[in-house]
């Protein structure tokens, strides 16, 4: 990993806030795996392949209004994986209720392509799972 894993990663979110799809799914490997742990979202599960994970993230956004968005709070190399504390808010379209959460985030990067996302309940609960504690 490296600095410019970070970057594949921050650029992927800088095209998800501006709801560049198609741009932010090119940051994708044909064969990402999406692994979202339950108590992190509702629809967790293991997700195989870019239209896999294209349309989990799809559906997910689909539940909030257009100005829901990340706040990147803290993204790092930790060697093998790159870590990344986000928070994020938004209104639901359905309820009209600001949703707001913060979120841990490993993501495994390969020639300039994801290839592994593991959604955790917290920042937390990602660095323990990467093996770092603080």
């Amino acid at each position: 990993m490296s600095q410019d894993d970070v970057r594949v990663v921050l650029d992927q979110y800088a095209a998800t806030n501006e709801r560049d799809f198609a741009r932010a799914m090119g940051y994708y490997a044909d064969d990402v795996v999406l692994v979202v742990h339950p108590e992190a979202f509702v629809e967790g599960g293991t997700f195989e392949g870019r239209d896999a994970v294209g349309q989990w993230f799809a559906n997910w956004f689909t539940t909030f209004e257009p100005g829901y968005h990340f706040e990147i709070e803290e993204a790092r190399d930790l060697g093998a994986v790159v870590f990344l504390d986000a928070s994020h808010r938004g209104r639901g379209k359905a309820s009209g209720i600001e949703v707001r959460g913060q979120t841990g985030y490993l993501y495994t990067v390969r020639d300039g392509k994801i290839v592994r996302v593991e959604l955790y309940p917290t920042p937390a609960d990602a660095l323990e799972a990467a093996g770092v504690r603080e």
